[in-house]
């Protein structure tokens, strides 16, 4: 087994499980460099991960030793640091979201595909040990024919959150709760119902947060299976909950939420599978477990040695964008739209 030699781009709130994963990986993989151009930032990593730091970007586009990168920095940066790393033929691990605004995420998937190189990205809920054995109950038809289909994402965060530059704004994050808190649970969802066809929604910041974004969104959907279903996120609910997702087939209900799924089958049976974990929905965005993180990095690993995509690639990103922004222009506009499809 090839090991591969990587660098971390960005040492911001995001890298702990990223640098925890790859410690438990490390037979696998070498970090080679993590850059921060921030000095105060390479000093507070390097006080809790014994990996190579370093201010010099250039040095690691130039290095031909390292062949991936995993970009860990905020969305406004993603598109020119792909299309830097892209060009000198790296691999790229892509923190979500892809981008901004789905008009420059596009950009950077099409430039890691013009370049020839692999592009995953990081939505690590699909991984969680729960999400599995409900996709391969889907799979196999344990449910029955979809019907209805509720998620919700109840978070909490502070205001002191928002006060940080950047954060909630479209300048730089591209959105609110949708685009930086939901997008892994609408992500997770999408993977395992298919695609939404229309919504209609109502977003807007509510009297608990002085933001320019929303950090409420209610919408009501209808699937391309035909399923109907109903979407509630928000940062504004304290102390901030698990996000739960049901899935309500012919033959029974899934209820997949704190890193557990309960099947409530019309047999009268239950059963549960998972362990109750922390989600990070509350005033801490980091209060959970790595192992996600661990084996996403380990199938993106995986795609490198055996020449595939990663089962998260830019282009399968895009979903959620589109989805996004449909939710966010039924508000705007008032109506019922339709979700643009890949």
């Amino acid at each position: 087994m090839t090991r591969r030699r990587i660098a971390v781009i960005g040492l911001g709130m995001a890298v702990t499980p990223h640098a925890r994963s790859l410690l438990d990986l490390q037979g696998r993989v070498e970090v080679a460099y993590a850059f921060s151009r921030s000095e105060t930032r390479r000093r507070a990593f390097a006080d809790h991960f014994d990996f190579p730091t370093t201010g010099d970007l250039d040095r690691i586009v130039g290095d031909a030793s390292v062949e991936a990168v995993m970009i860990l920095t905020p969305p406004n940066t993603h598109l020119e640091l792909v299309e830097r790393f892209a060009g000198a033929g790296k691999h790229i691990l892509l923190e979500k979201p892809v981008e901004r605004s789905t008009e420059r995420a596009l950009r950077l998937v099409e430039t890691a595909e013009r370049a020839g190189v692999q592009l995953g990205v990081v939505f690590q809920h699909r991984f969680r040990e729960a999400s599995e054995h409900l996709r391969k109950l889907l799979r196999q038809g344990a449910l029955g024919e979809l019907a209805a289909v509720n998620v919700i994402s109840p978070w909490w965060r502070p205001q002191s959150y928002y006060d940080e530059p950047g954060r909630g704004t479209l300048a730089r994050d591209g959105g609110g709760v949708l685009i930086t808190q939901a997008i892994h649970t609408l992500d997770l969802v999408l993977s395992l119902t298919g695609p939404v066809a229309e919504v209609a929604a109502i977003t807007g910041t509510t009297g608990l947060h002085r933001m320019e974004t929303e950090d409420f969104a209610g919408a009501g959907l209808r699937f391309e299976s035909g399923a109907y279903g109903a979407l509630m996120a928000t940062t504004a609910e304290y102390p901030g909950f698990p996000e739960r997702i049901e899935l309500i087939g012919t033959k029974g209900t899934a209820v997949l939420a704190a890193g557990m799924v309960t099947l409530y089958w019309q047999d009268g049976r239950e059963e549960r599978f998972g362990e109750e974990q922390g989600t990070g929905g509350g005033a801490d965005p980091m209060a959970f477990p790595h192992d996600a993180h661990r084996a996403l990095l380990a199938d993106f690993l995986d795609a490198l040695d055996h020449g595939r995509s990663p089962r998260v690639t830019g282009r399968e990103a895009l979903r959620v964008h589109h989805f996004i922004d449909a939710v966010l222009r039924s508000s705007a506009e008032g109506r019922a739209v339709a979700v643009e499809s890949i």
